[in-house]
């Protein structure tokens, strides 16, 4: 899991998150004080990922209703993670 300094870190932190899109290529990029991560995948296609608390994740993004979610599978483990824009800001 997250260590506890990490967690609190990564709780204090409030990433910039710029989403960009060429060709079929969707890129997420998080921006922080703590920590800078960057992911490059196609929707419905199964991708290696590297998480900023260093995890190693096996992920596949989809667009639903709006919402970019990806869900992360790792150790048996399973987690979603949903981003949709609202008046103009992100919502995780």
């Amino acid at each position: 899991g997250v260590g506890l300094a990490a967690r609190k870190l990564g709780g204090l932190a409030r990433p910039d998150v710029i989403i960009s899109m060429k060709g079929d290529i969707v890129t997420i990029r998080t921006e922080s004080t703590f920590k800078n991560t960057a992911i490059s995948f196609k929707l419905g296609q199964q991708f290696d990922e590297t998480t900023a608390d260093d995890r190693k994740v096996k992920s596949v993004v989809t667009l639903e209703k709006g919402s970019l979610v990806q869900v992360q599978k790792w150790n048996g483990k399973e987690t979603t993670i949903k981003r949709r824009l609202v008046d103009g800001k992100m919502v995780v």
